[in-house]
Formats: C-alpha cells, structure tokens, sequence
C-alpha cells in the first residue's frame, strides 16, 4: 500500500505539471489583453505598456511559465491583476463555502443514489426500478439552474422554509445542496442499480440464498460491497468536480465559494485566480482519486491481494 500511495504521489506531481502547463499555455493564447482591461478604455498606449512591464506580460512566455512555476514551489499563486492582492489568500478565503457546499452536495447525492438504486436493483424490470430509472434521467438530464429556481420558488419564496441566499447558517446549505445532490444522484442510482444486478448474478450470492440467509443480509453483506467500488471512484472525482464546477449553483443561490471568484476572474481575465482555482481544482481532484485508492482495498480486499 506504501508503494502504490508514493506512485500515486509521483502521478499526482506530474498531473499538477501538466494542468498547469496546459492552462498557462490556453489562458496566454487568448485574445484578450489583461493590461489594456486593467488600463481601461481611455488609457494611452505608454499606460498599457507600463501596466505590462508591472505585471510581466513583457517577458517571453517560458520566463514567465518557469517563474510561476518558481513562485508555486514556495507557495506562491501570484498577485490578482485586478483585486493588486496574493491569490493564494483569496483562495483560502473561498475554500470554506465550497468545502462545505461540496461535502453536503455529495452526502446528497450518495444518500439517494444508494436508495434508489438498489430499491430499482431489487425491484428491477418491475414499475418501480422503470419509475427511478426515468426520474434519474430527468435528474442527470436538468439544468442546475432550472433545478435551483424550482426549489427557491417552492421553499424559499412559496412555503418560506429557507433563505433565498447567502451563507452561514445550516439553513442556507439545504437547497444549494439538494441542487447538487438531486443532479448527482441520478447517476449514482443507474451505476448502484448496475453494478449490484451484475453482483446478483454471482455464484456466492445463489449459494447465500441457498444458506437460508435473509435478503437484508444478503444485500447489504455481500451485495453492496461489492457493488459500491464505483460510487466510491465516483465521489473522488465529485470532489474535484464541486471544488469548481457548481459557478451555477453558488451564482443563484450568492453562494461566496471559490467557484464563484473563478466566474469573475474569467470575466476580468485575472489569470492568476483562473490558474490558482484550476490547480486547486485539480489538486483535489487528484486527491479525491487517492482516498478512493486507499479506501478501496477497506471495501473490497480482492483488490488487496492483487
């Protein structure tokens, strides 16, 4: 296990490299001109070429690539062309809202897609698994945005039962995340339902029946066990998802996450912030993928043995 978790590190670094390879390279091929944005329309072109020199677009692109990369070795993402501050505390600062955000929208999701799913596995082919397969569809199939004003206009504005926005309490995560959690839980109810109607079809599952053992205990002993190891890769890659994929959600609901700084950066093309939140995105979702190694072999010890 020690050895697959340093492999796994040594991806990790070489992945972090990559992303931010790629993303310097995209965000610098764009047309726009974040000197003449921050200079402003009536700014001369002695003003631009100023604001160029402070910031260091006039250096070549590999000088600027490798000082990044320099200044990310020792904790460094820069300074924010617009907000003049570090982009690192920026970040800090958003990180709570959206850990909280993602942390309740996957318990969301997990919780119903688990239910669903193996009620539709047990009851498959009948009008109840066709009843949840459908509603899954709708759910994979909505638009966050139309999902999130459906629930502001029936609990929040209608039946009065949340804020409308804002952050802070524990009544201002319940709709953002059951926004999140309802979008997500279709999947996880088709790949629940999938994967334990292949683990029913086993031989040890007939010889359990044979046994005499209850079909409680037959589904949550041996079926879903076995059955789970696609949820739990799944949620890895939710977490990188959620760290900076839900601008929808926290724009409806004036959620202050890290999501939310991301959309405003891209629209003042502050590329400090859109690099610092991709890497923190991709960092998480590399850390994501290694809990789901880890726990893996916990769930499952076939893959231990391998």
């Amino acid at each position: 296990m020690t050895l697959v978790i340093l492999r796994r590190l040594v991806q990790a670094m070489l992945i972090l490299l990559g992303v931010a390879a790629i993303t310097f390279l995209l965000l610098y091929a764009l047309p726009a001109d974040p000197a003449v944005l921050i200079a402003g329309r009536s700014a001369t072109p002695q003003m631009v070429a100023n604001i160029r020199h402070e910031l260091g677009l006039d250096q070549p692109l590999l000088f600027q690539f490798l000082h990044y990369l320099y200044g990310l070795v020792h904790g460094d993402f820069g300074r924010s062309y617009t907000q003049r501050t570090a982009v690192l505390p920026l970040i800090l600062a958003r990180l709570p809202a959206t850990l909280i955000l993602m942390a309740a929208g996957i318990a969301v999701e997990v919780v119903l897609g688990l239910t669903f799913g193996v009620i539709a596995a047990i009851r498959r082919g009948g009008l109840i698994d066709r009843t949840i397969m459908m509603l899954s569809f709708v759910g994979v199939s909505s638009p966050q945005f139309v999902v999130a004003l459906l629930l502001l206009y029936v609990f929040a504005a209608t039946l009065g039962w949340f804020p409308m926005s804002g952050f802070g309490t524990p009544a201002h995560v319940v709709l953002p995340a059951m926004t999140l959690g309802v979008l997500g839980a279709g999947w996880y109810a088709r790949m629940v339902r999938s994967a334990m109607i292949d683990v029913l079809n086993h031989d040890y599952v007939r010889t359990a029946r044979a046994k005499g053992l209850s079909g409680r205990r037959i589904i949550f002993r041996h079926v879903l066990p076995n059955a789970i190891l696609p949820i739990i890769a799944m949620i890895g890659i939710d977490i990188g998802q959620f760290m900076s994929g839900v601008v929808v959600v926290e724009a409806v609901y004036g959620w202050p996450g890290i999501g939310q700084l991301a959309w405003q950066a891209i629209q003042q093309v502050d590329i400090p912030i859109i690099m610092g939140v991709t890497l923190v995105s991709a960092l998480a979702i590399v850390i994501g993928n290694l809990l789901a190694d880890v726990i893996a072999p916990f769930v499952d010890p076939r893959i231990r043995a391998q």
